[in-house]
């Protein structure tokens, strides 16, 4: 289980390397997402508070990247946090999640990306809920929901 410590030191020292790396131009990204997906995801925007169709959703299922697909965040480490963002505790994976220092807009918070190809996702926290103390505080247009199967484990 990933902590603080762990988040600060993959921002400051190295990413785990992803399954794999998805790359395309600006006008491939473009041609396959929505303006304010594309907006947020490919050019680190930010969604309304309580804007997002992901917000209040708790039903069982997973949350993959809106540009790539990876799979992202489970619906069993999801919590309200009433910041008006999903909010997760972990990643499905430890290189699911890529982390970046931002010290936009005078201040100084780590920046979540998807690992895969780079999408931006949102911010984490170190003000979550126990195990972790984490909060994945997402954008819910960068992400898709994905149910699941019927007689699948998950």
């Amino acid at each position: 289980m990933l902590n603080w410590n762990d988040v600060l030191n993959f921002a400051g020292k190295g990413n785990p390397t992803p399954d794999r790396r998805v790359e395309k131009t600006d006008a491939e990204w473009k041609a396959l997402l929505t303006p304010e997906q594309f907006r947020v995801a490919r050019k680190k925007g930010t969604e309304a508070k309580f804007s997002g169709e992901h917000c209040s959703r708790y039903e069982p299922g997973k949350y993959s990247c809106i540009c790539c697909d990876t799979e992202l965040f489970d619906s069993s480490i999801k919590f309200d946090s009433r910041t008006g963002w999903p909010s997760f505790t972990q990643p499905v994976k430890e290189n699911a999640i890529k982390y970046e220092k931002d010290e936009s807009y005078g201040m100084v918070r780590v920046e979540v990306m998807c690992n895969t190809c780079d999408a931006h996702l949102g911010h984490v926290f170190p003000d979550g809920p126990p195990p972790s103390g984490l909060r994945y505080c997402i954008n819910s247009v960068s992400l898709n929901y994905v149910e699941p199967v019927a007689g699948a484990q998950q």
